[in-house]
């Protein structure tokens, strides 16, 4: 997992009203990170100000808030595509008897 997937499932899943701080999102993630992996702080706060530099988090003091533009990106992505009517395939023509 990424940081920055990292880093939304945790507001997501914190669910707090005015934003999560940088120490609530990164306990969040350490107590689900799987045990082979190395935490990296320095990865954790650029992928923090990437993702506030690109539009996916909103920063309100120290709290950080998912985007009202991710959140709609995020809501088309789960939504189920209609699929296409399946063509039929031609059937197979008939070699001629000699």
């Amino acid at each position: 997992m990424s940081y920055k997937a990292g880093i939304v499932s945790a507001i997501t899943e914190l669910k707090d009203r005015t934003g999560s701080s940088s120490i609530a999102i990164k306990k969040h993630m350490q107590a689900n990170m799987s045990a082979d992996k190395k935490w990296l702080n320095g990865m954790f706060l650029n992928a923090l100000k990437k993702a506030v530099a690109d539009g996916d988090l909103v920063q309100n003091k120290n709290s950080y808030k998912l985007s009202p533009e991710f959140k709609k990106k995020a809501a088309a992505a789960l939504k189920p595509k209609k699929k296409a009517a399946p063509k039929k395939k031609a059937a197979p023509k008939k070699k001629a008897a000699p």
